[in-house]
This record gives structure tokens, C-alpha cells and sequence, in this order.
């Protein structure tokens, strides 16, 4: 038998020491996803497990892993998983990464049932996770999800199925509302909204999400101001239109909402302190 070449707690200390040296953000953390994801353990599991002795055979797998890792590849697609909402959802290249900021967005969606069942679709839904998360706590509601890009609903769909709600929600292929049928007590959506000539300065990780879902034309409003445009056709009376928006993108929007005759509009921030969800109602 071979003989051990570190222990767990060594090796996770050698990679955080090579994750900061390659820049990667909370290292330490990404290092326990990652040994835990190469053990097969999860990363609570690992603190009763720091003296665990590691033979080659173990860290073979997990070289791979770390080195993708240093050159920029997200944690998410290394671990094909993604935390949302306390749910894990398949997660890779078909679609954006959920992020922390979009969980707000799903929250502030459920504090507003219009009704006891209210009908409510997302746009550009992407792996599914509001559309997914929003079904799974409101149990009455009737959801829709729509995407352009028919990869990324193979994802949603693998994801419903994952989930227990494939009969829950409704995915089908539409630029933004073009092919919905109905009118909804809510839309929601977190669309893409950097400017094309941005995406290139984003991060290694982010710029791993495909374009589509970051391109939201020469001024990163394009799509967004489509949708509040024609958003207005869809909602039922008094309807509620919930957006993710850029940090800096509030002010014009609000101003397109009022020009569109939109009534109690209102702009929320994130737990960072940046202007971050537009909501406002119709008709």
C-alpha cells in the first residue's frame, strides 16, 4: 500500500496558499469546496477530517481541479452545483451563474403575492433558479419561465426535474414575452445588463458565463428597456414588474417606467448598499 503524501488539513492549506498567490477570492473557502468535492465529503464534514491522511490516488483528481480553479474557471462549473435560495441547482457554461444578489430579487418576489394563486413568469430564466425557487415556496402559484437560448433551458428543465417541479413550472422558448400567451399578477427578471464594451474588463469567472447572458448592448439597457416596454401588455391589472438592474442604471430606468405609466415605482438595494431591484406596477 502506498504511503499517505499529506494530511487533509495540509492540503488545504498548500491550496489556499496557491489560490492567493493566483488571486482567487476567499481561498480558503474554495479550497474546502474543493477537497470536499474531490473526497466526495461535504465541507462541514472536513473540520472532524483534518488529520485524515491523503494518498496519491486522492489528490490526482483534485490537482485538476485546483489548477482550473487557479486559471480562473468558477468554482460553480468545477463543482457542477450552485447554492440558491438553500437549494442546490445543477450549474455550467449553458447559463449565468446564479449570484447572491439575485436570491434578494427572489425574495423580494415572494414578500408580494398578488393573489392566492397568482400566475408569475420569469424572463430570461436561465438555469431556472427564480423561476424554480419561486414555485417551490409559493405552491399555489402558476409559473412560467422563458428563455432565448435553448440551452440554457435544457438546464432550466434538468434542474425542475432535480427539484420535484417539473409539473410546477412551464419553460418555453421566447425573446423576452413574445410568445407568452397570458397576462401575469408578476414578471420578474434579471436580464443582462452590461454594457458590450464592459464584458471584456470583467472578471476571469464572470467573463465564463456566456455573452448572452451578460450583453445587454451599447449601454447595457437595451434589453431591460424592451422588457419594461412590453411588460405593459402582460400584466393583469395592478401586475407587478420586479427587474435586477446594474449599479448605475436606476435613475434612467425609472425615469422610462414613468414615461411608460407605470404607477408605485420603487428602487430596493442589495445588502451592499447598491441600487440593485426596480419594481414598479401597471395598469
Amino acid at each position: 500500500m502506498s504511503e499517505p503524501v499529506k494530511t487533509v488539513l495540509e492540503v488545504l492549506q498548500s491550496t489556499t496558499a496557491y489560490f492567493t498567490k493566483h488571486g482567487i477570492e476567499s481561498p480558503r473557502l474554495n479550497s474546502e469546496h474543493l477537497v470536499a468535492h474531490a473526497l466526495g465529503k461535504k465541507r462541514i464534514e472536513l473540520y472532524m477530517e483534518f488529520d485524515r491522511p491523503l494518498f496519491e490516488a486522492d489528490l490526482s483528481p483534485l490537482r485538476e481541479l485546483i489548477r482550473k480553479r487557479a486559471q480562473g474557471k468558477p468554482l460553480q462549473h468545477l463543482l457542477g452545483t450552485v447554492d440558491f435560495h438553500g437549494r442546490i441547482f445543477a450549474c455550467d457554461h449553458r447559463a449565468l451563474i446564479p449570484r447572491p444578489e439575485t436570491e434578494q430579487l427572489v425574495e423580494l418576489v415572494l414578500s408580494k403575492p398578488t393573489s392566492e394563486t397568482p400566475r408569475i413568469i420569469d424572463v430570461g430564466t436561465g438555469s431556472g433558479v427564480i423561476a424554480l425557487t419561486v414555485a417551490a415556496k409559493l405552491v399555489t402559484a402558476i409559473v412560467d419561465a422563458v428563455d432565448l437560448c435553448e440551452s440554457a433551458l435544457g438546464l432550466a428543465r434538468e434542474n425542475a426535474e432535480r427539484q420535484g417541479l417539473s409539473d410546477r413550472v412551464n419553460f418555453f422558448q421566447s425573446d423576452l414575452l413574445g410568445n407568452a400567451k397570458d397576462n401575469y399578477d408578476i414578471i420578474v427578471a434579471n436580464l443582462p445588463y452590461i454594457a458590450t464594451d464592459a464584458i471584456r474588463s470583467l472578471s476571469r469567472e464572470v467573463q465564463c458565463d456566456p455573452v448572452m447572458a451578460l450583453d445587454g448592448g451599447n449601454d447595457g439597457l437595451k434589453i431591460i428597456s424592451r422588457l419594461i416596454v412590453s411588460a405593459k401588455s402582460h400584466l393583469r391589472p395592478g401586475g407587478l414588474l420586479a427587474l435586477e438592474i446594474g449599479h448605475d442604471q436606476s435613475g434612467e430606468l425609472m425615469a422610462q417606467m414613468e414615461r411608460e405609466n407605470y404607477q408605485d415605482i420603487q428602487c430596493k438595494s442589495d445588502y451592499q448598499g447598491v441600487l440593485r431591484f426596480l419594481m414598479a406596477k401597471y395598469g
